[in-house]
């Protein structure tokens, strides 16, 4: 009996208790104000360069600004010879320059034009500041002389060549200090580049043959 009431009665077992860890968040400190005005200002930053991108292509499809020309309409070559190794040139170019906007005004400033012979600068020439209304063009006179210019070897021997036969290819570049008047209330200013090559037929009266030119911003 007593070996079937030990074998009935079973051990009482208590349900495991569980730890359970509360973690309490900790209050995040303030925000400094130097950081909110960082984020403000950074905010109005890009705002400022978004409405300005804007601006800009508003402008440019309103007024579609294009840059000014230079051509060459004529040359005469009066004179050119060599002596003791030194060149003396006698030149006269009619420079055509053109506005080819329809919605803008053009101004040159500073205006410089210098005349290459096979890399050598033999001349240089101011031309006077003017004005061009939409889509016109101004022809300007420039006589460029050369007065005792040294020359290499190679390119004195050519000159002589081409002054006693067809004629001499030379170059003009110019720079130019130039602004665009769109309206009343915008101006761009910017420095223009021409570049023009150029044959000219024989002295005294060598006359223009060809000419091609680009003028870059």
């Amino acid at each position: 009996m007593q070996g079937e009431q030990g074998a009935g009665h079973s051990p009482h077992h208590q349900p495991a208790r569980t730890a359970k860890l509360i973690v309490r968040p900790q209050a995040s400190p303030p925000t400094h104000p130097v950081a909110w005005f960082a984020a403000a200002f950074c905010t109005l930053l890009w705002v400022a360069i978004i409405l300005g991108g804007l601006a800009v292509l508003v402008v440019y499809l309103v007024f579609r600004p294009r840059n000014p020309r230079l051509e060459i309409s004529s040359v005469t070559l009066n004179g050119a010879y060599i002596d003791a190794g030194t060149l003396n040139a006698d030149l006269t170019i009619l420079a055509n320059f053109s506005n080819p906007n329809e919605k803008a005004y053009v101004s040159f400033g500073y205006m410089q034009l210098d005349l290459y012979y096979r890399g050598t600068m033999i001349a240089t020439q101011a031309v006077e500041p003017f004005e061009e209304g939409r889509g016109e063009s101004v022809l300007r006179t420039v006589h460029m002389i050369s007065s005792q210019v040294p020359l290499p070897g190679k390119a004195a021997d050519a000159l002589r060549a081409g002054a006693a036969g067809e004629g001499l290819s030379m170059e003009v570049v110019g720079s130019f200090r130039t602004r665009l008047d769109l309206g009343s209330w915008l101006h761009y200013t910017y420095w223009l580049h021409g570049r023009c090559r150029f044959f000219v037929g024989a002295p005294p009266n060598g006359s223009l043959r060809s000419s091609r030119c680009t003028t870059k911003h």
